[in-house]
């Protein structure tokens, strides 16, 4: 028995609530008719693709996420075969979910997601910010339509195109002594307190940073979010080393922080879109073109900090 286009929107909806009964109101279903269809696409495929708990809903299995994706993809290229009018042919619809590893992204996320929020589209738009590994294998199984992250060790499956290069710099606390110097070395922080960000990957480069000195830094608190960082150096309790600087030099504190180019500070981090390149649902080509524009713009070199006469990004 061949699927359904209707099968696979009640399949999809009831995988994406999580709960068939949700599916089914946003449906105006039976709630029957939505488990009938998963049952449908089981029996066609012969897979599990989902699993039903009776108390927490229906979760998909590995299969069950990579299935969605593909019927999702479907169901949107029909329902744009449908519309009619020019103004229509530019709408976007459905559900884009992205997984991100950029501390930063509030401060140009909204900028690159504006078409997807104008009036008239109709996109669900989920947004999960998670460590570098969580987005890379969030993207492998289907949790994730596109990801922001730093490609540094990057699964070989994963195809990404590369934004911006982020070169390592001091973030002082205003009135620092070293706040008065256009550029610092790696030396000039070795005796100095710091305020490490203690995420897997970042900890790794940063000790890096260091063995050419010698030895490690003088690591005095670590945190996991880079505002935390920031506002542990803007009180007083050390410096830090950082790749992007969000667009303002105050801390959620309202202190004064100040950034300075560490010209020693060797290869750079990038930040990088990943996403099906060969097969891209609209929405998600859409995206990606707007990070590559955003990254081309001259409001992108705001978040990287370079060493005097340097200008842009690469």
């Amino acid at each position: 028995m061949p699927v359904t286009l209707k099968a696979m929107r009640y399949f999809t909806t009831a995988l994406r609530h999580g709960n068939i009964s949700r599916a089914a109101e946003e449906l105006h279903v039976a709630a029957s008719a939505v488990s009938a269809a998963i049952d449908q696409v089981e029996a066609r495929f012969q897979l599990q693709l989902a699993t039903r708990h009776r108390a927490r809903g229906i979760a998909p299995t590995r299969a069950g996420r990579e299935m969605a994706r593909k019927f999702t993809r479907l169901l949107e290229d029909y329902d744009t075969v449908l519309a009619e009018g020019a103004e229509l042919k530019q709408e976007f619809s459905g559900s884009f979910r992205l997984g991100y590893y950029a501390p930063v992204a509030p401060g140009f996320l909204p900028q690159i997601l504006t078409p997807f929020l104008a009036p008239g589209q109709k996109v669900s738009l989920d947004l999960e910010e998670c460590h570098n590994d969580a987005a890379q294998s969030g993207l492998l199984d289907g949790r994730y339509d596109a990801i922001l992250f730093v490609p540094d060790g990057t699964c070989p499956q994963i195809e990404y195109e590369v934004l911006l290069e982020a070169p390592a710099y001091a973030l002082l606390p205003s009135g620092h002594p070293l706040a008065a110097r256009r550029e610092l070395s790696l030396a000039d922080l070795a005796e100095e307190r710091l305020i490490a960000l203690n995420r897997p990957m970042v900890t790794e480069y940063q000790q890096r940073l260091f063995e050419s000195l010698g030895r490690g830094p003088d690591t005095v608190v670590q945190a996991n979010t880079t505002e935390m960082v920031r506002c542990l150096v803007a009180a007083g309790h050390g410096c830090a080393v950082l790749n992007m600087r969000p667009a303002t030099d105050l801390s959620y504190g309202g202190q004064q922080l100040t950034a300075r180019p560490l010209r020693d500070a060797g290869a750079p981090l990038q930040l990088a879109v990943g996403y099906n390149r060969e097969n891209p649902r609209r929405i998600v080509s859409a995206f990606a073109d707007g990070c590559k524009a955003w990254a081309a713009s001259p409001g992108a070199a705001g978040f990287v900090v370079l060493p005097p006469n340097e200008t842009g990004a690469p």
